[in-house]
């Protein structure tokens, strides 16, 4: 079962209540910047593994402020800390990119009260945001440096550059970690589209295992990724190391299957 830690307590706790219960996932991005995108995706991805592990998620939205209006302390911070910015682009702009890395919509929370009965909340902040009724998952800062960083060609590899790193700690997004990330998507969609036609073979037990301890561990996707690291370069037979990244994938939304075929 998916355990987080609460960062109001420091304790961890279920993520659900009930199997198979609603839970509600209600994210509070700060502004309009990569801090509020990064927000959005820890949610987007708390979201799919509730789901992998059978408990249904509505994801809900305090719709970020007008930073021309409403300056946010940690927005505020990104774009006057010595040596670095951060990009703003209001609301609108925010859900459109947070689309183009595949995060699901969410809806606006004053739209939708009191809306289905959820077993649980859980909050999505960044931190150092407002104290919180529930558990909440704390999402810290994002530094562009000087200026906001070219988001590449593949936004999805804007999506991996996001998640590499612990969500607890800050994140420096510069051109070398993009680049590192597009190379590292190039690679693993090519194995990927290669394994795929070599005859298909379970998971082993083990990695599976891992998998499945990393997520459920306080939604820790950098392990997630060592995991298929491992597995990249490991004597498991092809076809089982397809369905290794095509399992890991409902996590990720790394679109690893993309390349199948596109050779063809």
């Amino acid at each position: 079962m998916l355990r987080i830690l609460d960062a109001r307590t420091g304790e961890p706790v279920d993520a659900a209540l009930a199997r198979r219960g609603l839970v509600r996932v209600h994210a509070s991005p700060p502004g309009s910047g990569f801090t509020s995108l990064r927000v959005l995706l820890v949610a987007d991805v708390l979201m799919r593994a509730l789901e992998i592990g059978g408990n249904p998620a509505w994801a809900t939205l305090t719709s970020a402020p007008d930073p021309a209006e409403t300056p946010d302390p940690a927005e505020t911070e990104d774009r006057t800390a010595p040596g670095s910015r951060d990009a703003s682009w209001g609301e609108a702009g925010l859900r459109a990119r947070a689309a183009e890395l595949g995060i699901r919509p969410f809806e606006d929370h004053r739209d939708t009260e009191p809306g289905p009965e959820a077993t649980r909340t859980i909050d999505v902040v960044a931190q150092g945001a407002e104290a919180t009724a529930g558990p909440r998952v704390e999402v810290a800062r994002v530094d562009t440096g000087h200026g906001s960083a070219d988001v590449p060609g593949d936004s999805t590899a804007l999506r991996l550059a996001l998640l590499a790193r612990r969500r607890d700690l800050p994140l420096s997004l510069d051109t070398e970690v993009l680049a590192e990330a597009e190379d590292t998507l190039r690679r693993w969609r090519a194995a990927v589209a290669g394994w795929a036609t070599r005859p298909s073979k379970p998971i082993p037990e083990d990695v599976r295992l891992r998998l499945r301890a990393a997520w459920e561990d306080d939604l820790d996707v950098p392990a997630v990724l060592d995991v298929l690291r491992s597995v990249e370069t490991s004597g498991i037979p092809e076809g089982a190391r397809f369905e290794t990244y095509a399992h890991a994938d409902r996590l990720l939304g790394l679109e690893l299957t993309r390349e199948i075929g596109a050779s063809l």
